[in-house]
């Protein structure tokens, strides 16, 4: 039976406004690649216009069946999935999702997907000046393909210089999404900045595995696949927090959150903004609920602009506020 579409956020009066680079967001919450569908397909049950943004599943230059299944598996306190970007492709994207999201209002923020920097410079060339797309997230980090994927962008000095190729192309926000499972998340959002990156997304899923002890064999039919949900926020959490205090540009908090404390923990410790995930396979109308939460929360408080909030536990002297207007829009344009 189809479920009543949500009411409005009610209005508060909490300034959420998020600068990232040259993209303005009503709000601080958006929807995570790959747990949202493409956004239209949740606007029966969720204003998506109401939201801070919608980012949709990776959009890669010709449609992928993703990874066979079985592709999802139920782990304590959370999911593990092998889904492979799965996606209709750009030719597709452009003539039947993109119509359908811009009568949506929704900000619209594109996933996009490449095995090297050259089909990377493809889809953005494709992309960029497509009408409705207020910004793109480059998928550093999917741990779920063999080619392109986690493994092969966690090198630094490839972000740099991918990233600087990219960035011409386009003059709408360019945002890097990045692998928790790496050495130092910070050097790779210190990458993506020098690179000309306008945010970084801190982080995409953990690499995790399951098995079945009878019969003896993993869960997943590609052996691993990328953890989320609540037993991956402590971890995502220090992610974000080690990202935040290496760069000046706005990082995106992800992953765990389950509700708007959870997102507010996410904001203190530096975050511009948030990206809720498998909360949505949960309660589809979880990150309007995360956004209303978030919003009492700091109204009962008397703060006044999450900018007050934001970065309070930064932790290394200088004002918060300060680090993160400064590097608001530094991105080359």
């Amino acid at each position: 039976m189809p479920q009543p579409k949500s009411p409005e956020p009610r209005k508060t009066s909490v300034d959420l406004s998020v600068r990232i680079g040259p993209m303005t967001l009503a709000n601080p919450v958006l929807t995570a690649s790959g747990t949202f569908g493409y956004g239209d397909e949740y606007a029966h049950v969720v204003d998506v216009a109401a939201l801070g943004g919608v980012i949709t599943k990776t959009v890669t230059l010709e449609p992928r069946i993703g990874n066979a299944p079985v592709r999802i598996a139920e782990t304590p306190s959370g999911m593990l999935n092998s889904i492979g970007l799965e996606n209709v492709g750009l030719a597709r994207f452009i003539s039947e999702k993109l119509p359908k999201l811009r009568s949506l209002g929704a900000t619209v923020v594109a996933s996009i997907g490449g095995e090297t920097p050259h089909e990377l410079e493809r889809l953005l060339d494709a992309l960029g000046s497509e009408k409705g797309i207020a910004g793109f997230e480059i998928n550093f980090s999917c741990p779920n393909v063999s080619k392109g994927g986690a493994r092969y962008w966690a090198v630094p000095r490839r972000l740099e210089k991918t990233l600087e190729r990219l960035r011409p192309l386009t003059r709408t926000a360019l945002i890097a999404k990045l692998s928790p499972d790496v050495t130092s998340v910070g050097d790779l959002a210190i990458a993506c900045e020098q690179g000309g990156a306008d945010a970084v997304t801190a982080v995409n899923t953990f690499v995790g595995m399951a098995i079945d002890l009878e019969p003896l064999r993993p869960k997943l039919n590609r052996t691993t696949g990328g953890l989320s949900g609540p037993a991956i926020k402590p971890l995502a959490l220090a992610r974000c927090h080690e990202a935040a205090r290496a760069v000046g540009i706005p990082v995106i908090g992800s992953g765990g959150i389950m509700n708007g404390r959870d997102a507010l923990e996410f904001l203190a410790v530096g975050a511009s903004a948030v990206q809720v995930g498998t909360l949505s396979f949960i309660r589809p109308r979880g990150a309007s609920e995360v956004l209303e939460e978030m919003a009492a929360f700091l109204s009962a408080r008397g703060v006044k602009r999450l900018q007050d909030w934001r970065g309070g536990l930064l932790g290394d002297g200088e004002p918060a506020a300060q680090r993160r207007e400064a590097g608001a829009g530094r991105g080359k344009h």
